[in-house]
């Protein structure tokens, strides 16, 4: 399964529902807490192409986007497969 990355704040009720439906998947993320760590929040931005809201979410090197990107992934059935991708 591909590493998956979650850059959120816990304000954030996106973030929330992002994280449920991965953790529904089972699969195992790393949370950045920008609020916590507000010096991430540049790194976060880098990484999304300039995207300044939370969530933004990687699955492997891949930008996702934010919660409705993910679940629209999903809906699609190109989630999963994203997520077993090596």
């Amino acid at each position: 399964m591909q590493p998956v990355e979650i850059y959120t704040s816990p304000l954030c009720g996106y973030c929330h529902a992002a994280k449920r439906l991965l953790t529904q998947k089972g699969v195992t993320f790393t949370e950045i807490d920008v609020l916590q760590h507000p010096e991430r929040r540049s790194e976060m931005m880098d990484r999304a192409h300039g995207s300044h809201t939370v969530p933004q979410i990687f699955i492997g090197e891949t930008h996702v986007g934010g919660c409705d990107d993910l679940y629209a992934l999903d809906r699609a059935g190109k989630l999963d497969p994203m997520l077993a991708d090596a």
